[in-house]
This record gives C-alpha cells, structure tokens and sequence, in this order.
C-alpha cells in the first residue's frame, strides 16, 4: 500500500461521509435486532408448548394414578364394610346377634312412653350386656 508523504497537497484531503450509507447501515442493524428478536421470540414460545406438553402428560399420570388410588381405595371399603365381615368382627369382640325378645314394638313404645332414642340405647346396652 501506497502512502503519500507529509509534505503532498493530497496528503490533508479528508472524505467526505456518505449519510445515505451511514442510514442504511443503521436500518440493516435495526431489522437484523428485530428479525433475530422474533426468532428469539418464536423458540421460546416453542420451548414453552413443550414444557406445557410435559407437564400435562405429566399431570395425566398422576391423574391416572390418583384415579386408580380412588378406585382400590373405594373397593377396600366396600370390603370392609361388607356385611359378613361386619358379622364375624362383631362376633369376635363378642357381640350377639338380636332375639326377638329384644326388639319392642312401635305399639309397646307408645305405651311405655318412652323416645325411640331412649329405647334404641335400651336395646344396645341390652346387646352389649348379654
């Protein structure tokens, strides 16, 4: 490369700046910050769908999970209080089936004045105590 030395008239020409060029290089960057901006913009919208899909699916096992709990849980009960098994664990704690001779009727009641709930705990201490 070429110098010119100190001493040319050329040597102190300066160029002159071309705005227009400066302005377009000022649009290029603007629309290159908002292009990559809304590539930057679209993956995380893209990262967030998928995110959203894991944690629905994942939310779909427990779902499921949680259901089936439900499920094993109700039939358990219904086991437990069934009525035969209700029968032998009364039974094993000593408890008696009612006789007849236990059971007042509504006409008797009336006449003895007694509430249904007075007589009801007549009949259940009756029970225990036998």
């Amino acid at each position: 490369m070429r110098r010119l030395p100190p001493g040319q008239p050329n040597f102190a020409v300066r160029r002159e700046r071309d705005h227009r060029a400066l302005a377009r290089l000022v649009l290029l960057l603007f629309c290159g910050l908002v292009l990559s901006g809304g590539f930057v913009f679209a993956a995380g919208q893209r990262f967030s769908a998928v995110r959203y899909g894991y944690k629905s699916e994942e939310l779909r096992r427990e779902r499921e999970r949680l259901l089936e709990e439900q499920r094993r849980l109700i039939l358990a009960r219904e086991q437990a209080t069934s009525p035969a098994r209700l029968e032998s664990a009364a039974r094993a704690i000593g408890m008696q089936p009612v006789r007849a001779s236990q059971v007042e009727t509504g006409a008797a009641r009336t006449e003895s004045g007694q509430s249904s709930s007075t007589t009801a705990l007549a009949v259940s201490s009756a029970t225990l105590n036998r």
